[in-house]
């Protein structure tokens, strides 16, 4: 499982860091702002460190894909997806009450998407986990 979830790990954060050379970030997190306040993002005094934002987004980027398989059932699996989403997003309305511009959208789009491919690796594979226990006397 430390593999599927180190190559899973990784492939979203160089998804999310791709989405950065282009400027994908920099609208998101923009419409994030606006979303979240009323100034929109000139009315935040301070920003968070950018090494910040992205160890996060690798810790979440790998923990998820580790956790998704070492959980069974896709219930439980897709219940873990969903609560990391909305745990990750909840960060922009928290930063934007401490007055720190809520660059958000490389963390949630690494989470988001090693999710994605989590649940589907573990759809389409027989994972440890889904095995019962043998009967033991």
């Amino acid at each position: 499982m430390l593999v599927p979830a180190a190559a899973i790990s990784g492939l979203s954060i160089a998804l999310a860091a791709g989405l950065e050379a282009f400027g994908v970030h920099n609208l998101t997190n923009a419409a994030i702002a606006r979303f979240v306040s009323r100034g929109g993002a000139e009315g935040f005094a301070n920003h968070l460190p950018e090494s910040l934002v992205w160890l996060a987004a690798a810790a979440f980027a790998f923990g998820l894909p580790f956790t998704i398989l070492s959980t069974p059932g896709n219930a439980r699996r897709a219940g873990l997806w969903i609560t990391t989403g909305f745990l990750v997003a909840a960060w922009a309305p928290v930063l934007s009450l401490a007055a720190y511009q809520p660059d958000i959208s490389a963390a949630w789009i690494a989470t988001v998407w090693s999710g994605v491919c989590a649940l589907v690796y573990a759809a389409n594979h027989r994972m440890p986990c889904d095995t019962p226990p043998p009967n033991t006397p």
